[in-house]
């Protein structure tokens, strides 16, 4: 566990911190979220963990600390570590071509469009496992656009939860890119089938494996790929209202998946995820448990886009903002200026598309969670919990 620490003792002006969380307390009393669980640890030490609002706003159960959060796409840097790995250990290397492990990955082409209309030509390059931690393997996302390549991917469901690894990629290498491999950064689908490489490589279940290197060694006790019946009851639900309006389908933890999805699959409490964070800050080791090298996770912690440009899409808007550019599983500031947000160079940071997010600084020794099921709202509360959290920083 992360010791409590004192707010002042961790450079914070106490009366500036509890007036942070007290404004996400007024949100929730004017009924625009239904409850979080925050996390602000500094210096190895566990400042705010807070639980507000409702964990269930059906059945009115009041938020706990320990509830279970769908995180969606904050499970991309658990997979991308696990990955990570297995090449500490030789039994892959990021220049291996994708479809050294996954054959289908070798025949595939690339789309250009004209309108509607669809010519196809080869690959220059094969993709590369580096290039599915980097989002630059030429796949999409359907959600992203409504262009005729996101059609296709509506078309072949690749979202739809029927699909076990081996349909996956099938339905997925059945289409063909949507980029030259290497040479756009678009958010995507390869953080799945990295999770697809790494059943192959291990002959394991995801989730095994993951339990076996992650989650075990770490005290993750509550992450997993589905929740058992005896956890249901702690499981944070979104507003009735939005569900209809999520981006995609409302994931259902009370039962196990076809697949485990490592883009996106994840549940996980807002402990289980800042031991996770700890660790990385720690350089790959926590509790006496060393699960990866320090050089490891400098190399996941910097950027790995450089000058690819990256797809800007209807409604993923500019991802990748001024002053960011993106690592081995998550975003990672570059700059000391020119993002709208506070932070320091270095630091790194994702979220879920149901109203989770999270940012290690390491020149601050900090880490933040902000765990929520608000997808509508996430992008406006990722934003104000990290302003809120600086702004009551005295050093």
């Amino acid at each position: 566990m992360l010791s409590p620490l004192d707010a002042a003792h961790a450079g914070f002006n106490p009366a500036r911190m509890g007036a942070a969380v007290q404004h996400l307390q007024h949100e929730i009393e004017l009924g625009r979220i239904p409850g979080v669980v925050l996390v602000v640890a500094r210096h190895g030490g566990l400042v705010v963990h807070k639980a507000l609002g409702l964990q269930d706003p059906q059945s009115g159960a009041p938020m706990a600390l320990d509830a279970i959060f769908r995180i969606y796409s904050m499970t991309k840097p658990i997979t991308s570590l696990a990955v990570l790995q297995l090449a500490e250990r030789g039994q892959l290397m990021l220049s291996d071509p994708v479809r050294k492990y996954l054959p289908a990955f070798a025949q595939l082409q690339v789309a250009q469009f004209d309108g509607d209309r669809m010519t196809l030509h080869p690959m220059r390059q094969q993709p590369t496992i580096h290039d599915l931690l980097r989002h630059t393997a030429g796949l999409t996302y359907a959600f992203l656009d409504d262009g005729p390549m996101q059609r296709m991917y509506v078309k072949a469901r690749l979202r739809g939860g029927t699909f076990d690894t081996d349909g996956f990629i099938g339905a997925l290498t059945g289409l063909p890119l949507a980029f030259q491999p290497g040479s756009t950064w678009e958010y995507s689908h390869a953080t799945d089938v990295l999770g697809a490489v790494i059943e192959a490589v291990t002959g394991q279940r995801l989730g095994v494996f993951l339990e076996q290197s992650i989650c075990g060694p770490l005290g993750m006790v509550d992450t997993g790929f589905w929740t058992p019946p005896e956890k249901q009851h702690r499981l944070a639900e979104p507003l009735a209202a939005d569900i209809p309006l999520l981006p995609m389908p409302l994931l259902d933890p009370r039962k196990p998946p076809p697949m485990d999805g490592g883009g996106s699959g994840l549940m996980s409490t807002a402990m289980d995820y800042a031991r996770f964070l700890q660790c990385l800050l720690n350089g790959g080791e926590w509790g006496g448990q060393r699960i990866a090298s320090p050089h490891t996770v400098r190399m996941m912690t910097h950027d790995h886009v450089g000058s690819i440009p990256q797809n800007i899409s209807q409604f993923g808007g500019q991802m990748l903002t001024p002053g960011i550019g993106f690592g081995l599983g998550f975003a990672v500031r570059m700059a000391e200026g020119l993002e709208d947000l506070p932070g320091s160079p270095g630091m790194y940071s994702w979220g879920g598309v149901c109203g989770t997010t999270f940012w290690v600084d390491p020149q601050q020794e900090l880490v933040a969670i902000l765990m929520s099921q608000a997808s509508l709202q996430r992008e406006h509360y990722r934003q104000l919990w990290r302003n809120l959290v600086y702004g009551a920083m005295e050093r």
